[in-house]
Protein backbone atom coordinates (compact mmCIF):
# COMPACT_ATOMS: atom_id res chain seq x y z
CA UNK A 1 0.00 0.00 0.00
CA UNK A 2 0.96 3.64 -0.39
CA UNK A 3 -0.60 6.92 0.47
CA UNK A 4 0.51 8.69 -2.71
CA UNK A 5 -2.40 10.92 -3.69
CA UNK A 6 -4.47 9.51 -6.55
CA UNK A 7 -7.72 11.35 -7.34
CA UNK A 8 -9.28 8.17 -8.72
CA UNK A 9 -8.24 5.90 -5.86
CA UNK A 10 -6.36 3.58 -8.20
CA UNK A 11 -3.16 1.67 -7.33
CA UNK A 12 0.15 3.56 -7.59
CA UNK A 13 1.16 1.62 -10.71
CA UNK A 14 -1.53 3.60 -12.59
CA UNK A 15 -0.45 6.99 -11.22
CA UNK A 16 1.99 9.13 -13.19
CA UNK A 17 3.68 12.14 -11.64
CA UNK A 18 4.68 14.63 -14.30
CA UNK A 19 5.73 18.24 -14.66
CA UNK A 20 5.74 20.86 -17.38
CA UNK A 21 8.57 23.20 -18.27
CA UNK A 22 9.22 25.67 -21.05
CA UNK A 23 9.95 29.26 -21.92
CA UNK A 24 7.53 32.17 -21.73
CA UNK A 25 4.83 32.23 -24.45
CA UNK A 26 5.55 28.69 -25.67
CA UNK A 27 1.89 27.86 -24.98
CA UNK A 28 2.36 25.88 -21.78
CA UNK A 29 -0.81 27.19 -20.14
CA UNK A 30 -2.80 26.36 -23.27
CA UNK A 31 -1.36 22.83 -23.36
CA UNK A 32 -2.16 22.22 -19.68
CA UNK A 33 -5.65 23.63 -20.23
CA UNK A 34 -6.04 21.34 -23.26
CA UNK A 35 -5.02 18.30 -21.19
CA UNK A 36 -7.62 19.19 -18.55
CA UNK A 37 -10.28 19.90 -21.18
CA UNK A 38 -9.72 16.79 -23.31
CA UNK A 39 -9.72 14.50 -20.24
CA UNK A 40 -12.95 16.13 -18.98
CA UNK A 41 -11.20 17.18 -15.79
CA UNK A 42 -12.81 20.63 -15.53
CA UNK A 43 -16.34 21.53 -14.48
CA UNK A 44 -18.96 22.71 -16.97
CA UNK A 45 -19.25 26.13 -15.32
CA UNK A 46 -15.49 26.61 -15.70
CA UNK A 47 -15.75 25.86 -19.42
CA UNK A 48 -18.68 28.26 -19.71
CA UNK A 49 -16.70 31.00 -17.97
CA UNK A 50 -13.70 30.48 -20.26
CA UNK A 51 -15.97 30.49 -23.33
CA UNK A 52 -17.59 33.78 -22.28
CA UNK A 53 -14.23 35.36 -21.54
CA UNK A 54 -12.90 34.21 -24.92
CA UNK A 55 -15.90 35.69 -26.72
CA UNK A 56 -15.36 38.96 -24.89
CA UNK A 57 -11.78 38.95 -26.20
CA UNK A 58 -13.07 38.46 -29.75
CA UNK A 59 -11.76 34.90 -30.07
CA UNK A 60 -13.48 32.31 -32.27
CA UNK A 61 -12.40 29.38 -30.07
CA UNK A 62 -12.10 29.05 -26.27
CA UNK A 63 -8.79 30.22 -24.85
CA UNK A 64 -7.97 27.15 -22.75
CA UNK A 65 -5.02 28.90 -21.11
CA UNK A 66 -7.60 30.75 -19.00
CA UNK A 67 -8.29 27.47 -17.18
CA UNK A 68 -4.87 27.62 -15.54
CA UNK A 69 -3.81 31.27 -15.70
CA UNK A 70 -5.63 32.40 -12.57
CA UNK A 71 -2.36 33.86 -11.27
CA UNK A 72 -1.84 36.07 -14.32
CA UNK A 73 -2.44 39.26 -12.31
CA UNK A 74 0.23 38.27 -9.79
CA UNK A 75 2.59 37.37 -12.64
CA UNK A 76 2.16 40.78 -14.22
CA UNK A 77 3.00 42.39 -10.88
CA UNK A 78 6.23 40.42 -10.71
CA UNK A 79 5.22 38.40 -7.67
CA UNK A 80 6.94 35.04 -7.28
CA UNK A 81 4.69 32.19 -8.41
CA UNK A 82 4.75 28.81 -6.71
CA UNK A 83 4.34 25.51 -8.54
CA UNK A 84 0.65 24.76 -9.21
CA UNK A 85 -0.50 21.15 -9.06
CA UNK A 86 -3.21 19.88 -11.42
CA UNK A 87 -5.03 16.56 -11.22
CA UNK A 88 -6.60 14.74 -14.14
CA UNK A 89 -7.33 11.19 -15.22
CA UNK A 90 -8.16 8.95 -18.19
CA UNK A 91 -9.67 5.46 -18.10
CA UNK A 92 -6.14 3.99 -18.15
CA UNK A 93 -4.20 6.17 -15.72
CA UNK A 94 -4.42 9.15 -13.36
CA UNK A 95 -2.00 12.04 -13.25
CA UNK A 96 -0.54 14.61 -10.87
CA UNK A 97 0.94 17.47 -12.89
CA UNK A 98 3.29 20.09 -11.48
CA UNK A 99 2.78 23.21 -13.59
CA UNK A 100 5.87 25.43 -13.34
CA UNK A 101 6.30 29.03 -14.57
CA UNK A 102 8.45 29.66 -17.64
CA UNK A 103 10.31 32.84 -16.70
CA UNK A 104 14.07 32.42 -16.38
CA UNK A 105 14.01 33.93 -12.90
CA UNK A 106 11.73 31.07 -11.80
CA UNK A 107 14.09 28.23 -12.76
CA UNK A 108 14.05 27.38 -9.06
CA UNK A 109 10.34 26.55 -9.39
CA UNK A 110 11.19 24.09 -12.17
CA UNK A 111 13.62 22.41 -9.78
CA UNK A 112 10.87 22.09 -7.19
CA UNK A 113 8.22 20.82 -9.60
CA UNK A 114 10.46 18.31 -11.36
CA UNK A 115 12.19 16.91 -8.27
CA UNK A 116 9.62 14.11 -7.85
CA UNK A 117 8.44 13.83 -11.47
CA UNK A 118 8.60 10.54 -13.36
CA UNK A 119 8.20 12.41 -16.66
CA UNK A 120 8.54 16.03 -17.76
CA UNK A 121 6.87 17.68 -20.76
CA UNK A 122 9.27 20.31 -22.09
CA UNK A 123 7.65 22.76 -24.53
CA UNK A 124 9.24 24.69 -27.36
CA UNK A 125 7.65 27.05 -29.86
CA UNK A 126 8.01 25.53 -33.35
CA UNK A 127 8.85 29.00 -34.68
CA UNK A 128 11.78 29.40 -32.25
CA UNK A 129 13.05 25.85 -31.77
CA UNK A 130 15.55 24.90 -29.06
CA UNK A 131 16.51 28.14 -27.28
CA UNK A 132 18.67 29.06 -24.30
CA UNK A 133 15.89 28.38 -21.77
CA UNK A 134 15.25 24.97 -23.37
CA UNK A 135 18.86 23.98 -22.86
CA UNK A 136 18.81 25.34 -19.30
CA UNK A 137 15.70 23.34 -18.43
CA UNK A 138 17.07 20.17 -20.05
CA UNK A 139 20.30 20.46 -18.05
CA UNK A 140 18.38 20.95 -14.79
CA UNK A 141 16.13 17.97 -15.54
CA UNK A 142 19.15 15.81 -16.32
CA UNK A 143 20.82 16.75 -13.04
CA UNK A 144 17.57 15.96 -11.19
CA UNK A 145 17.54 12.50 -12.75
CA UNK A 146 14.11 12.79 -14.40
CA UNK A 147 13.62 9.35 -16.03
CA UNK A 148 11.40 10.24 -19.02
CA UNK A 149 11.19 13.35 -21.19
CA UNK A 150 8.74 14.58 -23.83
CA UNK A 151 9.54 17.49 -26.12
CA UNK A 152 6.23 19.04 -27.20
CA UNK A 153 6.93 21.09 -30.34
CA UNK A 154 3.96 23.43 -29.99
CA UNK A 155 2.31 25.85 -32.45
CA UNK A 156 3.19 23.49 -35.29
CA UNK A 157 0.12 24.84 -37.08
CA UNK A 158 1.88 28.18 -37.56
CA UNK A 159 4.76 26.73 -39.61
CA UNK A 160 4.77 26.67 -43.43
CA UNK A 161 7.01 23.57 -43.66
CA UNK A 162 6.16 21.75 -40.39
CA UNK A 163 7.66 18.37 -41.29
CA UNK A 164 11.07 19.81 -42.04
CA UNK A 165 11.05 22.11 -39.00
CA UNK A 166 9.94 19.29 -36.68
CA UNK A 167 12.73 17.04 -37.98
CA UNK A 168 15.34 19.77 -37.42
CA UNK A 169 14.15 20.53 -33.89
CA UNK A 170 13.96 16.81 -33.01
CA UNK A 171 17.50 16.22 -34.28
CA UNK A 172 18.92 19.14 -32.29
CA UNK A 173 17.06 18.15 -29.14
CA UNK A 174 18.08 14.49 -29.51
CA UNK A 175 21.74 15.51 -29.69
CA UNK A 176 21.30 17.63 -26.56
CA UNK A 177 19.55 14.92 -24.52
CA UNK A 178 22.06 12.24 -25.51
CA UNK A 179 24.87 14.53 -24.35
CA UNK A 180 23.03 15.02 -21.07
CA UNK A 181 22.78 11.28 -20.49
CA UNK A 182 19.30 10.23 -21.67
CA UNK A 183 18.85 7.28 -24.01
CA UNK A 184 16.75 7.69 -27.14
CA UNK A 185 14.17 5.29 -25.65
CA UNK A 186 13.52 7.70 -22.76
CA UNK A 187 12.88 10.78 -24.93
CA UNK A 188 9.99 11.42 -27.33
CA UNK A 189 9.40 14.44 -29.57
CA UNK A 190 5.75 15.19 -30.52
CA UNK A 191 4.47 17.94 -32.86
CA UNK A 192 1.39 19.51 -31.25
CA UNK A 193 -1.02 22.38 -31.55
CA UNK A 194 -2.30 22.99 -28.04
CA UNK A 195 -4.75 25.58 -29.37
CA UNK A 196 -6.53 23.17 -31.71
CA UNK A 197 -5.71 19.89 -29.94
CA UNK A 198 -3.57 18.29 -32.67
CA UNK A 199 -1.69 15.26 -31.28
CA UNK A 200 -2.75 16.04 -27.72
CA UNK A 201 -5.64 13.67 -26.98
CA UNK A 202 -5.60 11.88 -30.34
CA UNK A 203 -3.36 11.67 -33.38
CA UNK A 204 -3.88 14.36 -35.97
CA UNK A 205 -4.22 13.89 -39.72
CA UNK A 206 -2.61 17.32 -40.10
CA UNK A 207 0.85 15.88 -39.24
CA UNK A 208 1.41 13.08 -41.79
CA UNK A 209 5.17 13.32 -41.20
CA UNK A 210 4.68 12.06 -37.61
CA UNK A 211 3.67 8.46 -36.95
CA UNK A 212 4.05 8.30 -33.17
CA UNK A 213 1.48 8.43 -30.35
CA UNK A 214 -0.48 11.46 -29.21
CA UNK A 215 0.65 13.10 -25.99
CA UNK A 216 -2.08 11.50 -23.87
CA UNK A 217 -1.54 8.11 -25.50
CA UNK A 218 2.12 8.34 -24.54
CA UNK A 219 1.34 9.46 -20.98
CA UNK A 220 -1.06 6.52 -20.62
CA UNK A 221 1.43 3.93 -21.83
CA UNK A 222 4.91 5.11 -20.87
CA UNK A 223 6.43 2.57 -18.46
CA UNK A 224 7.14 4.06 -15.04
CA UNK A 225 8.34 2.69 -11.75
CA UNK A 226 5.86 3.24 -8.91
CA UNK A 227 8.85 3.75 -6.59
CA UNK A 228 10.58 6.88 -7.90
CA UNK A 229 13.03 7.10 -5.02
CA UNK A 230 15.99 6.82 -7.35
CA UNK A 231 17.69 5.03 -10.17
CA UNK A 232 18.49 1.94 -8.12
CA UNK A 233 16.49 -0.32 -5.85
CA UNK A 234 17.48 0.37 -2.25
CA UNK A 235 16.34 -0.77 1.15
CA UNK A 236 14.30 1.04 3.77
CA UNK A 237 14.87 4.74 4.42
CA UNK A 238 12.56 6.14 7.10
CA UNK A 239 13.37 9.65 8.41
CA UNK A 240 11.79 10.04 11.85
CA UNK A 241 9.47 13.03 11.99
CA UNK A 242 7.89 12.65 15.44
CA UNK A 243 8.40 10.53 18.51
CA UNK A 244 4.93 9.62 19.80
CA UNK A 245 4.59 9.01 23.55
CA UNK A 246 0.97 9.59 24.66
CA UNK A 247 1.61 8.54 28.30
CA UNK A 248 -2.04 7.74 28.91
CA UNK A 249 -3.61 5.08 31.10
CA UNK A 250 -4.58 3.15 27.96
CA UNK A 251 -1.07 3.37 26.44
CA UNK A 252 1.33 3.80 29.38
CA UNK A 253 4.39 2.39 27.56
CA UNK A 254 3.61 3.35 23.96
CA UNK A 255 6.62 4.68 22.04
CA UNK A 256 6.23 5.08 18.29
CA UNK A 257 8.26 6.74 15.57
CA UNK A 258 6.16 8.55 12.98
CA UNK A 259 7.22 9.53 9.48
CA UNK A 260 6.99 8.63 5.83
CA UNK A 261 8.78 5.77 4.11
CA UNK A 262 11.14 7.68 1.80
CA UNK A 263 12.49 4.62 -0.03
CA UNK A 264 12.20 0.84 0.02
CA UNK A 265 9.68 -0.86 2.28
CA UNK A 266 9.32 -2.08 5.85
CA UNK A 267 7.54 -5.14 7.26
CA UNK A 268 6.78 -6.46 10.70
CA UNK A 269 9.76 -8.48 11.93
CA UNK A 270 12.35 -6.66 9.79
CA UNK A 271 15.72 -5.93 11.32
CA UNK A 272 16.60 -2.22 11.06
CA UNK A 273 19.44 0.09 11.98
CA UNK A 274 19.05 3.54 13.51
CA UNK A 275 21.27 6.25 12.04
CA UNK A 276 23.52 7.96 12.92
CA UNK A 277 23.91 5.92 16.15
CA UNK A 278 24.18 2.55 14.35
CA UNK A 279 22.01 0.73 16.93
CA UNK A 280 20.12 -2.29 15.55
CA UNK A 281 16.65 -3.47 16.50
CA UNK A 282 13.53 -5.09 15.01
CA UNK A 283 10.22 -3.67 13.78
CA UNK A 284 7.53 -5.04 16.08
CA UNK A 285 4.49 -3.29 14.61
CA UNK A 286 3.46 -0.81 11.90
CA UNK A 287 0.61 1.48 13.01
CA UNK A 288 -1.64 3.77 10.96
CA UNK A 289 -4.84 5.65 11.85
CA UNK A 290 -6.72 2.88 10.03
CA UNK A 291 -5.06 0.01 11.88
CA UNK A 292 -1.94 -2.10 11.65
CA UNK A 293 -0.09 -2.96 8.44
CA UNK A 294 2.01 -5.99 7.64
CA UNK A 295 4.12 -3.97 5.16
CA UNK A 296 4.49 -0.28 4.24
CA UNK A 297 5.88 0.78 0.87
CA UNK A 298 7.63 4.00 -0.18
CA UNK A 299 5.35 7.01 0.25
CA UNK A 300 3.30 5.55 3.09
CA UNK A 301 3.04 7.56 6.32
CA UNK A 302 3.16 5.23 9.32
CA UNK A 303 4.28 4.88 12.90
CA UNK A 304 6.90 2.21 13.63
CA UNK A 305 6.93 0.36 16.96
CA UNK A 306 10.33 -1.17 17.66
CA UNK A 307 11.17 -4.19 19.77
CA UNK A 308 13.77 -2.40 21.89
CA UNK A 309 13.71 0.87 23.80
CA UNK A 310 16.18 2.71 21.56
CA UNK A 311 17.19 6.35 21.94
CA UNK A 312 15.71 7.89 18.77
CA UNK A 313 14.75 11.50 18.08
CA UNK A 314 13.41 13.62 15.21
CA UNK A 315 15.95 13.75 12.39
CA UNK A 316 17.25 10.21 12.88
CA UNK A 317 16.81 7.70 10.07
CA UNK A 318 15.64 4.10 10.39
CA UNK A 319 17.17 2.07 7.55
CA UNK A 320 17.66 -1.44 6.23
CA UNK A 321 20.98 -2.69 7.63
CA UNK A 322 22.02 -4.37 4.38
CA UNK A 323 22.64 -1.14 2.46
CA UNK A 324 22.36 1.58 5.10
CA UNK A 325 24.24 4.76 4.15
CA UNK A 326 27.26 5.75 6.21
CA UNK A 327 26.44 8.99 8.07
CA UNK A 328 28.54 11.79 6.60
CA UNK A 329 29.79 15.04 8.08
CA UNK A 330 31.57 16.44 5.01
CA UNK A 331 30.71 15.80 1.37
CA UNK A 332 30.63 17.10 -2.20
CA UNK A 333 27.30 18.24 -3.59
CA UNK A 334 25.73 19.77 -6.66
CA UNK A 335 23.48 22.75 -5.92
CA UNK A 336 21.12 24.96 -7.86
CA UNK A 337 21.45 28.39 -6.27
CA UNK A 338 18.00 29.96 -5.84
CA UNK A 339 18.69 33.29 -4.14
CA UNK A 340 19.43 36.81 -5.34
CA UNK A 341 22.36 37.08 -2.93
CA UNK A 342 25.30 35.07 -4.35
CA UNK A 343 26.87 32.07 -2.63
CA UNK A 344 30.52 32.43 -1.67
CA UNK A 345 32.98 30.09 0.09
CA UNK A 346 32.73 30.12 3.86
CA UNK A 347 28.99 30.81 3.96
CA UNK A 348 27.36 29.60 7.18
CA UNK A 349 23.89 28.24 6.48
CA UNK A 350 21.37 25.67 7.66
CA UNK A 351 21.09 22.36 5.84
CA UNK A 352 17.80 20.43 5.85
CA UNK A 353 18.03 16.76 4.91
CA UNK A 354 14.86 14.74 5.40
CA UNK A 355 13.64 15.64 8.86
CA UNK A 356 17.04 16.75 10.19
CA UNK A 357 18.14 20.39 10.15
CA UNK A 358 21.73 21.19 11.09
CA UNK A 359 24.26 23.98 10.77
CA UNK A 360 26.50 23.83 7.71
CA UNK A 361 29.52 25.61 6.24
CA UNK A 362 30.22 25.81 2.51
CA UNK A 363 33.89 24.94 2.27
CA UNK A 364 34.58 25.77 -1.36
CA UNK A 365 33.12 26.19 -4.83
CA UNK A 366 34.51 23.42 -7.02
CA UNK A 367 33.06 24.47 -10.37
CA UNK A 368 30.07 26.02 -12.10
CA UNK A 369 28.10 24.21 -14.82
CA UNK A 370 27.49 26.13 -18.04
CA UNK A 371 24.22 24.65 -19.27
CA UNK A 372 24.53 26.34 -22.67
CA UNK A 373 28.01 25.08 -23.59
CA UNK A 374 27.71 21.94 -21.40
CA UNK A 375 31.10 22.69 -19.84
CA UNK A 376 32.36 23.32 -16.32
CA UNK A 377 34.09 26.51 -15.20
CA UNK A 378 36.48 25.65 -12.34
CA UNK A 379 36.72 27.48 -9.01
CA UNK A 380 34.21 30.29 -9.53
CA UNK A 381 34.29 33.15 -7.05
CA UNK A 382 30.53 32.81 -6.45
CA UNK A 383 27.32 31.15 -7.58
CA UNK A 384 24.64 33.57 -8.75
CA UNK A 385 20.85 33.15 -9.06
CA UNK A 386 19.98 29.99 -11.06
CA UNK A 387 23.63 28.89 -11.28
CA UNK A 388 24.35 25.18 -10.96
CA UNK A 389 27.65 24.20 -9.40
CA UNK A 390 29.58 21.78 -7.25
CA UNK A 391 30.47 22.70 -3.68
CA UNK A 392 31.91 21.09 -0.58
CA UNK A 393 29.80 21.12 2.58
CA UNK A 394 30.59 20.42 6.23
CA UNK A 395 27.71 19.86 8.66
CA UNK A 396 27.61 20.09 12.44
CA UNK A 397 25.64 16.84 12.79
CA UNK A 398 26.14 13.84 10.47
CA UNK A 399 23.35 13.10 7.99
CA UNK A 400 22.30 9.66 6.74
CA UNK A 401 22.31 10.59 3.06
CA UNK A 402 22.56 8.44 -0.04
CA UNK A 403 24.24 9.59 -3.21
CA UNK A 404 21.59 11.34 -5.32
CA UNK A 405 22.33 8.97 -8.21
CA UNK A 406 21.12 6.15 -5.95
CA UNK A 407 18.11 7.84 -4.33
CA UNK A 408 16.43 11.10 -5.36
CA UNK A 409 14.65 11.37 -2.00
CA UNK A 410 17.44 10.62 0.47
CA UNK A 411 20.15 12.17 -1.70
CA UNK A 412 18.64 15.66 -1.79
CA UNK A 413 18.75 18.53 0.68
CA UNK A 414 18.01 22.24 1.06
CA UNK A 415 20.27 25.08 2.11
CA UNK A 416 18.41 27.64 4.23
CA UNK A 417 19.11 31.17 5.36
CA UNK A 418 19.57 30.93 9.17
CA UNK A 419 18.37 34.52 9.62
CA UNK A 420 15.17 34.60 7.57
CA UNK A 421 14.44 30.91 7.01
CA UNK A 422 14.31 31.33 3.22
CA UNK A 423 15.38 28.46 0.97
CA UNK A 424 18.65 29.39 -0.74
CA UNK A 425 19.54 26.26 -2.71
CA UNK A 426 18.39 22.81 -3.73
CA UNK A 427 21.23 20.34 -3.25
CA UNK A 428 22.12 16.89 -4.55
CA UNK A 429 24.55 14.75 -2.55
CA UNK A 430 27.55 13.50 -4.52
CA UNK A 431 29.25 14.35 -7.78
CA UNK A 432 26.03 14.49 -9.79
CA UNK A 433 27.63 16.60 -12.53
CA UNK A 434 29.87 13.64 -13.43
CA UNK A 435 26.74 11.84 -14.67
CA UNK A 436 26.34 14.59 -17.27
CA UNK A 437 28.83 14.26 -20.11
CA UNK A 438 30.18 17.80 -19.93
CA UNK A 439 33.04 18.94 -22.11
CA UNK A 440 36.55 19.81 -21.06
CA UNK A 441 36.85 22.36 -18.29
CA UNK A 442 37.62 25.86 -19.50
Amino acid sequence: MSDHFDPTGRPDTQLLRLATAGSVDDGKSTLVGRLLYDTKSVLADQIDAVTRASVDKGLATPDLSLLVDGLRAEREQGITIDVAYRYFATPKRSFVLADTPGHVQYTRNTVSGASTAQLVILLVDARKGVIEQTRRHAAVLALLGVPKLVLAVNKIDLIDNPGEVFAEISAEFGELTRTLGWSDEDVLEIPVSAKFGDNVASRSDKTPYYDGPSLIEHLESVPVDADTAGRHSIGLRFPVQYVIRPRTAEYPDYRGYAGQVAAGSVSQGDEVVVLPSGVRTTVERIDTPDGELETAQAGRSVTLILADNVDISRGDTIAAPGDAPEPIGEFDATVCWLAEKPLRPGARLLLKHGTRTTQAIVGGLVDRFDEQRLTSDPAPESLELNDIGRITVRVAEPIAADNYAVSRHTGSFLLIDPAGGNTLAAGLVGDVLSAVEVGEKV
